[in-house]
Parts: C-alpha cells; sequence; structure tokens
C-alpha cells in the first residue's frame, strides 16, 4: 500500500485516469437518459485516488478478506463508483451502457451482492456512517489491519443518523476509520448553507473526538497526504473534508446546484464531452 506523496509521473496518470473517467461517466448518463451529474462529477478526483492508488484491493479477487472496505453513503452518486470500477478492472467497461436498465447490475442506488466491489446497498441518506463505523468496529474486534473508508455527501449531514454514527465512532475511537465529506455546497433544491447551514463542519466533528482535515478535493497530492495523515492517527477516526467543485470539469455544470440529479441532454453531454477532451478548450480536440 502506497504510503508515501505522489510523484510528479503518478500525479499526472491520475489526473488523465480522472479525465477519462468523467468522459466515460458522461457517455454512460446520456446513454441512460437518467442519474446524477454533478456530484459524479465533482467526486472523479477522489474515487480515481481512492482506486487507484490509496486502498489496498484486489479487482480479481472482490472478496478478499483482507482488502481495505470503501462505503459509498451518499448512494445516488453510484454512477462515478460504477465507472472506475470498470476501470479498476472489476468489470467490463462494456457494462456502463446498461446504467439504470431494467434488470442491470449497475442499478440507481448500489446494491451489495450485485456487482463486484460494491461494499454496502444504500438508498435512505446518512446510513453510510453507521456502516463504515460498524465494519471499523469489526475489523478491531477481529484483530484485521484493514482500513475502512467512508465517502458522504455534505448535505447528508443535515440527517441526524449520520451523527449518531459519528458519535459512536468518536466514542469508540475508530482510528481505522476514515470519512470522506464531498463538501460541494449543493443538494437537490440549492446551496446547502441556504438550505440548512452546516458549518462549521469542522468544528462539529472535532467536537465529536475525529481529527479533521481539509483538502482540495482535486488536489490529488493532498488527497494522498491526508489519507496517509489519517494513516498514522490513532487515538480517534479521521475526517477528510474534501472542497469540490460540483460538475467539475463541465463549465454549464459547474456550481450549477440544478445538474444535482439530472443526465445531459446529447447536444449538451457532447458540449460536456469537447470539453472534456479539451481540457477546457486548453488542447485542440482531435476532432478539430
Amino acid at each position: 500500500m502506497p504510503e508515501e506523496s505522489l510523484h510528479d509521473d503518478k500525479a499526472k496518470f491520475l489526473e488523465e485516469k480522472a479525465n477519462e473517467i468523467r468522459q466515460d461517466l458522461i457517455s454512460m448518463l446520456v446513454e441512460a437518459k437518467s442519474g446524477h451529474s454533478a456530484g459524479p462529477l465533482g467526486m472523479a478526483d477522489i474515487f480515481t485516488a481512492m482506486y487507484f492508488h490509496v486502498l489496498n484491493h484486489d479487482p480479481k479477487n472482490p472478496d478478499w478478506p483482507e482488502r481495505d472496505r470503501l462505503v459509498l453513503s451518499n448512494g445516488h452518486i453510484c454512477p462515478i463508483h460504477y465507472v472506475t470500477l470498470a476501470h479498476a478492472g472489476y468489470f467490463p467497461k462494456e457494462e456502463l451502457t446498461t446504467l439504470r436498465k431494467f434488470g442491470a447490475r449497475l442499478q440507481g442506488h448500489p446494491h451489495r451482492g450485485s456487482l463486484p466491489g460494491i461494499e454496502t446497498t444504500s438508498g435512505p441518506l446518512g446510513s453510510g456512517t453507521s456502516q463504515a463505523a460498524g465494519m471499523a468496529l469489526a475489523a478491531r474486534m477481529d484483530k484485521k489491519t484493514v482500513r475502512i473508508y467512508c465517502l458522504t455527501s455534505d448535505a447528508e449531514h443535515q440527517a441526524g443518523n449520520t451523527w449518531e454514527g459519528v458519535m459512536f465512532a468518536g466514542k469508540n475511537k475508530l482510528h481505522n476509520l476514515t470519512s470522506i465529506i464531498d463538501r460541494n455546497n449543493i443538494q437537490i433544491n440549492g446551496m446547502t448553507e441556504d438550505v440548512m447551514p452546516l458549518e462549521p463542519l469542522k468544528a462539529k466533528y472535532e467536537a465529536f473526538n475525529w481529527h479533521v482535515l481539509e483538502v482540495d478535493g482535486h488536489n490529488f497530492r493532498q488527497i494522498v497526504d491526508a489519507v496517509n495523515e489519517a494513516k498514522a492517527i490513532y487515538e480517534k477516526p479521521t475526517c477528510i473534508i474534501a472542497h469540490t467543485i460540483p460538475g467539475k470539469g463541465v463549465s454549464f455544470m459547474e456550481f450549477d446546484y440544478k445538474w444535482h440529479g439530472i443526465p445531459p441532454k446529447p447536444e449538451e453531454a457532447e458540449r460536456a464531452l469537447v470539453e472534456l477532451r479539451t481540457l477546457g478548450g486548453r488542447i485542440k480536440s482531435e476532432h478539430e
């Protein structure tokens, strides 16, 4: 498992891989005519860092007992999880075109047992933290060195059951648990600080006996360094608040909460793919 900070070649690889993943995400959403856009695009870098650098896992043996566990609490952003799993080798990329289709393994919310690499079933927001805390406690009881990672949305912190899990993990000093919050400031009906303010989010976690770090969720070095610091914290769980841009990489989606729960139309998808392929116009498209 890598412990060092990223060298330039690895950082470049992760950036390029995240861009490929975003492109496949757009293609998958437009094919499905359903699904979430903003959150998945914003979390592409986090997922890329996890599956291509951080996690101790084996795509050829998804149920390997010594694997790290990744729990996706905000299951509605599962399209980015699916694409990343496919790129990591858990299942063929061709299957991405089946998202949300009747009988497909790629359901609208992840379902444990239907697809390799999916650790939990999600639906109602706020349950992931408790699920992950239970896994972390079980791993400690079994004297396993595996680590548990829980990816959460910021808006789900408006739900009380999230804080029950946070309190439980802090009380039990679950140092093998790291929670990563997608702090993108949006939810389905507006900005979080308008709908139900979350700040001071860092201070709240600290009050529940968590070690808290804040990072740029699109900076791979910061992401990896924060995860490595979490491994060195013994007396408490760690929360990484990752500040992200919803719709990252697609200019007309960025920071627009209206893209929270809708897919792009074909013409919008084409615009999005051109932007991603050209890095926002910084390089020439091969189609030009």
